[in-house]
């Protein structure tokens, strides 16, 4: 049963953290409310005078799409040095800061506005934020001069080889913190309905694309944190659209698929310790595989504390990662080749992992860390900043 905002932050407030016969998560969800409260409303305060920027404000001339059609170019793509204008090579890792990302800064300035909205609607119960974060979704997602076009296919392109890829389909991972803020302030009062549908109606045909058109199959079975972030973003458009077939779906990719395929018998993913940045990725793999865990869990389907035949779980993840977190000097592999001092910050699956499994630990070195960085790359891998309106 879903209370407003207004009367949870009545609860939370009256209620003792230590209180007897109290539940552990929902001391957890006590008091990460009480450590955020103050900034988050400062920042959604502030952020109430932001006018909305869509991907209709900039336009690039490499792009194979329309004005209304999401466009980037692969991070980790150059110019050859021995072919200046035939097609772009490779540096695994090497981030190519002439590459156009305008679209992808539009659409995380767009999650992060909207996630602030949200977080402070859920602790104050002032529908002055919903009605300003719906200034943004309507021009997102209904107005027809500057909507996107529920779609991706022309993320990541490089320049002499693809107009785009599958692989660019991570880019929406943005739009899942919106698709959650988006049910956090579905039933205030300030709320039109009519528009509501519209975007609603935007997010079923962008899941259609996802689950039809060849791109998405091919990010569907990648090898590494791009499958468990199909299905992270895919299980969370799901959940706002009410389609049961689709979230059904992502849990027997999770429980069949990605947790066996992906994790070692340690904890570990090899897939992303191969990889150029090894503490990043396993960072951001297991950022969303916790959340994986928590949109598709209810109550007759308890993915959080599923474990395979061979014991992999979300558990046992974080614990292989967290003594990593805790003392960074005690990584054993290779540094990444670019963000290395940036990591960690607040990451998900700390504050999630202590509330569903009780490991204090994991709450207080959340707290320590950095809870709203400012590194574009860092922020791009963080799609899930603000913990709030996950606790349900």
């Amino acid at each position: 049963m879903k209370y407003p905002a207004i009367i949870l932050t009545i609860v939370f407030s009256a209620a003792s953290i230590n209180s007897p016969g109290s539940n552990p998560g929902r001391k957890i969800e006590r008091q990460t409310i009480r450590f955020l409260r103050e900034e988050i409303i400062a920042r959604a305060d502030k952020a109430l005078v932001e006018k909305p920027v869509t991907i209709t404000d900039f336009v690039c001339a490499r792009s194979a799409g329309g004005v209304h059609d999401f466009y980037s170019e692969g991070d980790y793509w150059w110019p050859d040095p021995g072919n200046p204008d035939g097609p772009y090579i490779q540096r695994d890792g090497m981030t190519n800061p002439e590459n156009f990302i305008e679209h992808r800064k539009a659409m995380i300035r767009f999650s992060r506005i909207v996630g602030l909205y949200a977080s402070a609607y859920r602790i104050t119960g002032d529908e002055k934020y919903v009605t300003q974060a719906f200034v943004h979704l309507n021009a997102w997602f209904a107005d027809r001069a500057t909507m996107m076009n529920p779609s991706l296919l022309y993320a990541q392109a490089i320049k002499g080889r693809y107009t785009g890829r599958g692989i660019g389909i991570i880019d929406t991972i943005q739009l899942m913190e919106v698709a959650q803020a988006i049910r956090v302030m579905e039933n205030a009062e300030c709320v039109d309905k009519q528009l509501l549908t519209a975007i609603k109606s935007w997010f079923s045909d962008y899941l259609g694309w996802l689950m039809t058109h060849k791109y998405s199959n091919d990010e569907m079975n990648a090898k590494n944190n791009h499958s468990t972030c199909w299905v992270m973003q895919v299980a969370a458009f799901a959940r706002l659209t009410g389609d049961q077939k689709i979230m059904d779906f992502c849990r027997d990719r999770y429980t069949e698929i990605i947790l066996q395929a992906q994790m070692a018998a340690d904890g570990s993913f090899p897939e992303e310790l191969r990889r150029t940045k090894p503490y990043g990725y396993s960072l951001f793999n297991l950022d969303a595989m916790t959340m994986v865990c928590l949109i598709l869990s209810d109550s007759k389907n308890d993915l959080i504390n599923y474990q395979t035949a061979d014991g992999k779980s979300l558990k046992k993840g974080i614990e292989f990662l967290f003594p990593y977190i805790a003392d960074k000097s005690k990584w054993t592999y290779p540094h990444d080749v670019m963000y290395w001092d940036e990591w960690p910050v607040a990451q998900p699956f700390l504050v999630f992992g202590a509330k569903e499994f009780g490991v204090r630990s994991w709450f207080q070195t959340w707290k320590s860390l950095e809870h709203f960085p400012e590194v574009e790359e860092v922020i791009r891998n963080l799609p899930v900043r603000n913990p709030i309106i996950w606790m349900e």
